[in-house]
């Protein structure tokens, strides 16, 4: 394993994973971090004051530069449901009010808001033509009502993309407020935010951005964050272990902290956020426009060999429009089981969705492995 850059990952014990849509690996880099980041633990000394304010700072600039908004904008998190939740709860909703989903989009973006029924914000979904919504869809649904549509950027169940920028041109057009779920695409598609007409992106940090698990971040276009309605001040956002020191015991509740008032507690997860700090600095360093080449070229390979491997592809015909999840068949769909364990004899690691099998390739894979991937398929 040694083409573009897997030399910077493990070996896999040898096999080929092919399932970033589902758990994405730490680099070298980021495992050394986390090994530091024990030590930090065993040897309590080592955690410094300025340790506990570097660990969540540096994420949050790492994430900044990743997503082309200033640092302190940032939410850190711990899943895309925990941004999801934030907002769902926090924005100004009344009774009469509606917002629109997808059905069929993964679950996390689904459940949140279905909890506003109860008094009395309207959740309508809408039924895509082909498992993804496109903008004239999103045009022909908008109602008087419709103040928020949410939406997965790539779909887990589909690998179909979403026209972000042209719904959320229309979005603000509509004056609807447009929040996307990225866990399935920000680290292998690159987003300027600053450019985008988004209003809120939200994600995970253990797929595509090669993070551990129980991570993730959301940003929140400043002027809607200030409309939240939501009772969150977390001491160590509000304040620092240095204020402590006087033990005057006066309280600075009102501080301005922008966007550092919404994060997750315990922003000085060392084990996690020093770890995943180190993923977003190395994919930064190897650029996402070059990452986004090196999955699109893997991706084409995957599709353009299933074929004569005896299995069909469901990713789009056009290559512009296939995200990294390639979703397949066999031709006879009942032997999708068999199809994934044979493959998983075979050391190919790849999924089972709605019925299909998922191959979800990412930085660390090479043109090697797609081969030996297409390879093991035909053995069957």
């Amino acid at each position: 394993m040694t083409e573009g850059f897997a030399a910077d990952f493990g070996d896999f014990d040898g096999r080929v994973w092919l399932n970033c849509a589902h758990q994405g690996p730490l680099p070298t880099v980021a495992a050394d971090e986390a090994r530091e980041a024990v030590v930090w633990k065993t040897s309590p000394h080592e955690l410094t004051t300025e340790r506990f304010s570097a660990v969540p700072q540096r994420l949050r600039e790492a994430l900044g530069a990743l997503l082309g908004v200033p640092a302190d904008d940032v939410i850190l998190g711990n899943s895309a449901s925990y941004g999801m939740h934030l907002l769902a709860n926090g924005l100004p909703l009344e009774a009469g009010d509606e917002v629109l989903l997808m059905q069929g989009d993964f679950p996390s973006n689904l459940l949140p808001w279905t909890g506003l029924e109860a008094r009395g914000v309207g959740v309508r979904f809408l039924e895509p033509r082909d498992r993804m919504l496109q903008p004239d869809e999103v045009a022909q649904g908008i109602g008087p009502a419709t103040r928020v549509l949410c939406l997965s950027w790539v779909h887990s169940f589909s690998g179909r993309v979403a026209q972000i920028e042209a719904i959320g041109r229309i979005c603000r057009e509509r004056g609807v407020r447009f929040v996307v779920n990225g866990s399935q695409a920000v680290g292998a598609r690159p987003i300027d935010l600053s450019r985008s007409p988004v209003d809120a992106l939200l994600g995970v940090g253990f797929k595509w951005l090669c993070g551990p698990y129980g991570t993730g971040y959301c940003w929140i276009r400043p002027e809607l964050r200030e409309t939240l309605r939501y009772n969150q001040r977390y001491w160590l956002s509000m304040q620092t272990a240095d204020d402590l020191k006087g033990g005057s015991g006066k309280l600075e509740a009102d501080r301005d902290v922008g966007a550092r008032r919404y994060d997750v507690f315990g922003t000085a997860n060392f084990f996690n956020f020093k770890t995943w700090a180190a993923s977003i600095e190395y994919l930064l360093r190897q650029g996402i426009d070059r990452i986004a080449e090196h999955d699109r070229a893997l991706v084409d390979r995957f599709v353009d060999g299933l074929d004569a491997a005896g299995y069909r592809s469901l990713a789009p015909r056009d290559p512009a429009d296939r995200s990294t999840l390639v979703f397949f068949t066999n031709r006879d769909p009942q032997r999708n089981a068999e199809v994934y364990e044979h493959l998983r004899a075979r050391g190919v690691d790849v999924a089972q969705r709605a019925g299909s099998l998922r191959a979800a390739p990412h930085l660390y894979n090479t043109p090697a492995q797609i081969d030996r991937a297409l390879k093991a398929l035909a053995s069957l």
